[in-house]
């Protein structure tokens, strides 16, 4: 009798603990599916106001309301990230750490970057958006690339000191995850130099970045590049992921400040940032531009939670680039002979 008594409790948690595994959040779909997640995240908003130091986490509650109507809540731990952000903005972009004894269905999302914006204002909604959109556009180019995943969220202050208020916020798929996906690793790195980097996939993204107006990256400080390795070969050179475009030309951001050792007057200015490449190597990847052209005005003319004027003028940015890359003489000029040398 004990032993069948055992066999059933055995039974038991093994049904449960398939449940509960069935149940968790998928980790790939969250990020793969289009519509919009409503978030409602509680916690000590003037903790994280205040929080100065990088990897301190607080308590918080998250509640997810999925397109398909499935419901969940659970505790999980949220802390401060940036730093130019941190310091300027009503909230500080936050780190949502999600694998937790108490959040068994969240734990699979692992520690996700949750994008806000930087204040109340519409405007400032209006410009995490086209970040947003930044993101979306790099996914079509390369599957090496971090996914995003829209929330409208509402914050809710736990101690009850500031007002609730929402506003659209994205989370940027988990550096681990993206690896995964395109068969690296992350590893720990000394300083790496831009062209000790896998050169098509450098090419691609120096390419993307002049498309974008962006000049705020670097491969040898490590700022706003992620360098994943292969599993299966590492002996192979880094690949580069680009992230963090709220510098770019195409967001056009109130705060972003044109670079003073490249010498532009204003961020909208283009000024490749990569080093020469061969004219063949340069079309190469100029032809997986042109492939994704009308997908990229489409993505932009479709995405109606920005304004007709505010498309219209990202439509008329990235034209400019793909009438440019047209012109042998010009493509010639940007990417060869002005390009860096050191």
């Amino acid at each position: 009798m004990k032993r069948i008594k055992n066999f059933v409790v055995v039974v038991i948690l093994f049904i449960t603990a398939g449940i509960a595994k069935a149940q968790q959040v998928d980790s790939i779909k969250f990020f793969t599916d289009e519509q919009p997640v409503e978030l409602t995240l509680t916690t000590d908003i003037r903790g994280l106001q205040n929080e100065s130091d990088q990897d301190v986490f607080q308590p918080a509650t998250a509640k997810m309301k999925f397109p398909d109507g499935t419901e969940i809540e659970e505790p999980v731990q949220v802390g401060a990230r940036g730093k130019f952000r941190r310091g300027y903005c009503r909230i500080p972009p936050i780190m949502m750490q999600f694998r937790n004894a108490s959040s068994p269905r969240f734990a699979s999302l692992g520690k996700l970057k949750l994008v806000i914006a930087c204040g109340a204002a519409t405007a400032d909604e209006e410009l995490l958006l086209k970040e947003f959109l930044v993101y979306k556009i790099y996914n079509q180019l390369t599957d090496m690339s971090f996914r995003v995943r829209l929330m409208k969220t509402t914050y809710n202050d736990s101690r009850g000191k500031i007002k609730s208020f929402t506003q659209y916020a994205f989370m940027l798929e988990d550096d681990g995850d993206m690896a995964r996906r395109n068969g690296c690793k992350k590893r720990t790195h000394g300083q790496v130099l831009t062209e000790s980097t896998d050169r098509a996939t450098m090419t691609m993204v120096a390419i993307f970045e002049y498309m974008i107006g962006n000049t705020d990256w670097s491969v040898p400080n490590d700022h706003n590049i992620e360098l994943i390795f292969s599993r299966e070969n590492p002996a192979l050179l880094p690949f580069s992921v680009p992230y963090d475009f709220d510098y770019c030309g195409l967001v056009d951001a109130s705060y972003a400040i044109p670079n003073e050792i490249i010498g532009t007057e204003k961020v909208t200015e283009r000024v490749y940032r990569g080093f020469p490449r061969k004219m063949d190597e340069l079309q190469t990847v100029l032809d997986a531009f042109r492939a994704k052209k009308e997908t990229i005005r489409s993505l932009v003319k479709n995405f109606t939670l920005l304004g007709e004027r505010v498309r219209n003028n990202m439509i008329r940015y990235l034209d400019d680039f793909f009438q440019m890359i047209e012109n042998r003489s010009e493509v010639k000029s940007v990417f060869i002979d002005n390009a860096r040398s050191s």
